[in-house]
């Protein structure tokens, strides 16, 4: 119960636990006191003293003794013990993101740790976990697009979202117009003042009902900044490929449209990059987040709740029962 009291508690005046050093001063004045008072007789035997000793002698110095708990009781209320409380405003500008990424089967390819997929959706988690104040959401393609979580400060429910991404989720296919264009609607009717489409693709575009030149105009319209990540080894890339013989990998070849990833970005005011392993993945994510930082000011208020009354309320019960035991049960006769 006692330990409970002081759980989270600060102390206001901390410099008042020095009056501690009363209490040693305090018994060393009770013993020499007590020395002094010492009287000496001579007697013959002291076989009859033994039984002599009473519960008053035995509990002599329970008055002494509530009056150094009572003192204690004052020192730590004097210290003001207290509970902070602590409450956050947020005020500003933060930034509607649409992270845009490629399931075609292509991503399955493990010349990143363990596939380009896993590898995207491990980078996407930490870029979510490190913006809190801004309103984050997903869109996901191959041959169609489909948006896989809308704008949100729900970061725990975004973040399994993006757990829950998986190759097969749509029909094969890259289709790089159809993903931007429904990344660019879900920022169509946003306020922000800045609004980020970050697209991820391994590949060419070669399909959708948009075309990607198209779909970057539509981008323009709206102000919306496109960054373009090309992912991929150079060369070629261990792939997991159905046959008749049921999963084989292959080495197939690397071919991401770099030009497009890149007029697309220039034309958006974005920018373009290329990964080439985890590394440099994560890399990249994190320079995008370098760039694109929300403007937010953040109030913090202070509230005490103080808790030195139940202190004082137990060092006036103490110095009332030390003073009706020193005058009543441990009363001393001249």
């Amino acid at each position: 119960m006692l330990f409970d009291y002081f759980q989270n508690i600060t102390f206001g005046q901390p410099l008042f636990f020095l009056l501690f050093a009363l209490i040693p001063l305090m018994i060393y004045w009770k013993v020499r006191k007590k020395k002094k008072q010492t009287a000496t007789f001579k007697i013959s035997t002291t076989r009859g003293l033994s039984r002599a000793r009473s519960w008053k002698n035995t509990f002599q110095n329970t008055p002494f003794i509530l009056r150094l708990l009572a003192l204690s009781c004052i020192i730590v209320a004097l210290a003001r013990p207290q509970v902070q409380f602590e409450e956050q405003r947020t005020e500003g500008e933060g930034i509607d993101i649409i992270l845009c990424i490629d399931i075609s089967g292509s991503m399955t390819s493990q010349d990143f740790t363990p596939n380009r997929m896993e590898a995207a959706k491990k980078v996407a988690e930490n870029f979510v976990n490190g913006r809190p104040n801004d309103r984050i959401g997903i869109v996901i393609f191959s041959g169609e697009s489909f948006t896989q979580c809308p704008l949100t400060t729900d970061h725990a429910m975004l973040i399994n979202q993006i757990s829950q991404i998986r190759n097969g989720l749509l029909e094969d296919g890259t289709a790089i117009g159809s993903g931007l264009a429904t990344s660019v609607d879900r920022l169509r009717s946003s306020k922000a003042k800045s609004k980020v489409v970050i697209l991820l693709t391994d590949g060419v575009n070669n399909g959708g009902l948009i075309d990607p030149a198209t779909a970057m105009e539509i981008a323009k319209t709206f102000h919306v900044k496109v960054y373009t990540i090309g992912v991929g080894t150079n060369g070629y890339a261990p792939t997991p490929v159905s046959t008749p013989l049921g999963i084989v990998m292959q080495n197939e070849k690397v071919t991401i449209d770099e030009q497009l990833l890149k007029n697309i970005a220039q034309q958006t005011g974005g920018e373009y990059f290329r990964a080439t392993d985890n590394n440099s993945l994560a890399n990249i994510y994190k320079k995008i987040d370098s760039m694109e930082k929300s403007k937010v000011e953040i109030t913090s208020f202070h509230r005490y709740t103080e808790k030195f009354y139940p202190l004082v309320f137990a060092a006036m019960i103490l110095l009332v029962l030390e003073y009706l035991l020193r005058f009543t049960v441990f009363r001393k006769f001249p």
